[in-house]
């Protein structure tokens, strides 16, 4: 009877889950963040390549983040994203226009936080004073930034954790049978979700203009997380079997991009909806911070 009554509470729960979502025009919103990252991407990561490269060494980092990009979208996508990175150089003899190359780098990069921001402020009913435009924008700014090196922490201690798994996968399968391949298997997916989460976590509880309790923040980023494991498989598949590459040309590669990155801000949009309807659900409020009212 309990668990009857868990299913029809989150049934419900998903139901205004999907009403908000529709009503709020998020599929609007996740284009118009494809769009962002189009521009954004490469730049950002630049940053995070070199951040980790610090660590793990350019190269090693540049060749692992092809790794993960190659098996979500696909080979030729993500040569475009590689051959966009070599394009993009930061060298010069005049310091002078060096650091503005790196200013603009990073204003770049941040372009897509900044648009995650907007997007979620819009879906939690939040929206900025109107007579403290400045102060937000340079306050969102320093806000994606801290964001870029989050993304760049949490990548750095994943290759990490897996670099761990893998050293010591190699040295216990010299003493235990073949199937500790699975148990690892099974605690990466583990380890995975969690660092997922984290993330999710982190956009949901830094970005916007208020804030929910962090118990209703894991909540969310948790369903989230696994919406996206669960996309980041169906989604992959789907345009790596397709022939979306091939309709479109010499830009099918860039499409590809687009609309992975599309269907993703769907499951991240639909998550924040959840997280809201959620807060809603136990009385828990957005608390604003000082610039941003509740519309």
């Amino acid at each position: 009877m309990l668990i009857k009554k868990y299913f029809v509470d989150f049934a419900l729960l998903m139901k205004e889950t999907m009403s908000e979502f529709i009503a709020d025009n998020a599929i609007k919103l996740s284009a118009s963040l494809s769009y962002y990252t189009i521009f954004s991407l490469p730049p950002l990561l630049i940053i995070i390549i070199a951040l980790c490269g610090f660590f793990f060494g350019t190269d090693a980092v540049n060749g692992e983040v092809f790794l993960h990009i190659r098996g979500l979208i696909g080979n030729a996508s993500a040569l475009q994203i590689q051959d966009a990175l070599k394009n993009i150089k930061l060298s010069s003899n005049n310091q002078l226009i060096t650091s503005i190359g790196v200013i603009i780098l990073f204003i770049s990069a941040s372009g897509v936080f900044a648009e995650i921001q907007d997007s979620i402020n819009f879906i939690w009913r939040i929206k900025a004073k109107p007579n403290h435009g400045i102060i937000k924008f340079v306050k969102n700014r320093i806000t994606s930034f801290l964001m870029i090196g989050s993304v760049g922490s949490i990548l750095l201690m994943s290759l990490i954790i897996n670099s761990l798994l893998d050293l010591l996968n190699e040295e216990l399968i010299k003493y235990f049978p073949i199937e500790t391949i699975y148990i690892f298997t099974i605690l990466n997916f583990i380890i995975v979700f969690i660092i997922i989460t984290f993330f999710f976590t982190l956009i949901f509880r830094v970005l916007p203009d208020g804030k929910i309790v962090l118990k209703v923040c894991i909540i969310g980023a948790s369903f989230t997380a696994v919406l996206f494991m669960i996309g980041k498989f169906l989604i992959g598949a789907y345009l790596r079997n397709s022939a979306i590459a091939n309709i479109y040309g010499a830009a099918g590669s860039v499409i590809v991009i687009l609309a992975w990155v599309y269907y993703s801000a769907i499951i991240l949009y639909f998550g924040a909806e959840f997280t809201k309807v959620y807060a809603r659900s136990i009385r828990q409020k957005i608390v604003l911070n000082e610039y941003a009212v509740q519309l």
